[in-house]
């Protein structure tokens, strides 16, 4: 009786997956029927399912290794093969095989980037993603489409294809990069805040219920462009410390040198 408990798998938290997986499968039908509205919208519920799947295991105690793989399988579909057939029927088809091959990599990139994420979870710190996750990168792709048709109206011959061929390649090259990107784990909304804290997310709810489809391109696109700026930040302090210790140095080698010099006048 305990070796088939042991076998047995938490109903749950693979039911918030299973959710995953649909909404990621629905994306692929609404794309294939040309709602690209619809595909958008259900890889962003995608996203939400995701969020809670992890959050609902961890709350149950009901994690396991195949709730892992499982939420992996989903996520490919939902956020790897669904945003980019999206991309590809939406804009990136009007380039032939150089369309094709973009959408084909941000598949492939996304998968190396989970089996990457499977390999190292429990060996690196929780409170960084190394690469940019899939589901902000699919978000992000996502986005785009709901701005661009409630918001910008892009050329759909030449600025369209463009946009989303340059955007492509580039979320393909941060999933598989080794640029960090903070996880946010850490930020436990149970304990108190200061009282500013409570007013940023209150105007962020504003600014969010006046323009939505905006807000979610910028929330992604600031999570995708954070871990660039911070690796930027962190070689110019690094840059910055090594000029600073070589000075230092400098300076004590000058301050040894006086002293030997006014040993030999004394």
């Amino acid at each position: 009786m305990r070796e088939r408990a042991r076998k047995g798998i938490y109903i749950i938290p693979n039911l918030f997956t299973t959710a995953n997986m649909f909404s990621g499968f629905y994306a692929i039908i609404a794309t294939f029927n040309e709602d690209y509205f619809l595909a958008a919208i259900a890889i962003l519920i995608a996203t939400i399912f995701d969020n809670l799947d992890g959050k609902v295991a961890r709350l149950t105690k009901s994690t396991s290794r195949f709730g892992v793989e499982y939420d992996s399988l989903a996520d490919l579909v939902s956020f790897g093969l669904a945003p980019g057939l999206l991309a590809f029927s939406w804009a990136l088809n009007a380039y032939g095989r150089i369309g094709w091959v973009a959408a084909f990599l941000f598949v492939v990139c996304g998968a190396l980037r989970l089996a990457r994420f499977n390999v190292l979870v429990g060996t690196v710190d929780s409170k960084y993603f190394l690469g940019l996750p899939i589901p902000a990168a699919a978000s992000l792709v996502a986005t785009t489409i709901l701005l661009d048709q409630h918001f910008i109206g892009m050329d759909k011959a030449i600025i369209r294809p463009l946009v989303i061929l340059v955007m492509t390649y580039t979320l393909a090259f941060l999933m598989v990069s080794n640029i960090k990107y903070r996880s946010f784990k850490e930020f436990n909304l149970r304990e108190r805040k200061p009282f500013r804290v409570l007013v940023a997310a209150v105007l962020i709810l504003v600014l969010f219920a006046a323009e939505p489809y905006l807000m979610l391109f910028l929330f992604f696109a600031v999570y995708a462009s954070s871990g660039i700026i911070e690796l930027i930040v962190r070689m110019l302090l690094r840059e910055s410390k090594a000029e600073q210790t070589k000075t230092e140095e400098m300076e004590e080698e000058l301050e040894d040198r006086e002293i030997i010099l006014n040993k030999k006048k004394i």
